[in-house]
């Protein structure tokens, strides 16, 4: 069986730390354009037009910043239903329209949910308004796609 992984990097490039998924999204595919079946997509501040390719995906891996209550640039990986789990426990915080757990709730109830899914999260440093990345996530993004690759290879073996 073939399947289709999705790769999808959302922030706010403008609020520095914000956009840490799109600046690896944007890394990935500079290193990475030979991948097979992987699409890699800059899933900017969300909106539902992202519905369609989240649900055409059989795999999904999101990067964004998260609060992880750690260190700026500190990584963590959930997987599968430990995703689903601290996306539904995060406080609302968001100043989108739209947030993650919105998306992955209309593919669970269209019976489209990618089977496997990740959320690699990376604590920010700052989210004021700003074009470049802090230090700390400057240091944290090639780890970040590392992790990407290695477990797109892990799901792909």
């Amino acid at each position: 069986m073939v399947t289709k992984t999705l790769v999808l990097g959302i922030g706010n490039p403008i609020m520095q730390d914000d956009g840490v998924g799109v600046y690896v999204v944007q890394r990935l595919k500079a290193d990475q354009p030979e991948l097979p079946l992987v699409d890699f997509l800059d899933g900017g501040t969300l909106s539902f037009s992202l519905i369609g390719e989240i649900e055409s995906a059989d795999h999904l891996i999101v990067i964004d910043a998260a609060q992880l209550d750690g260190e700026p640039g500190a990584i963590r990986t959930f997987l599968n239903e430990e995703m689903d789990q601290f996306l539904g426990q995060q406080k609302n915080s968001s100043v989108h329209d739209v947030t993650l757990i919105d998306l992955l709730s209309i593919a669970l109830l269209s019976d489209r949910l990618p089977a496997k899914r990740a959320l690699i999260g990376i604590q920010p440093a700052s989210l004021e308004l700003g074009t470049e990345p802090t230090p700390a996530i400057e240091m944290a993004i090639p780890k970040a796609c590392r992790i990407t690759v290695e477990l797109l290879e892990k799901w792909n073996a």
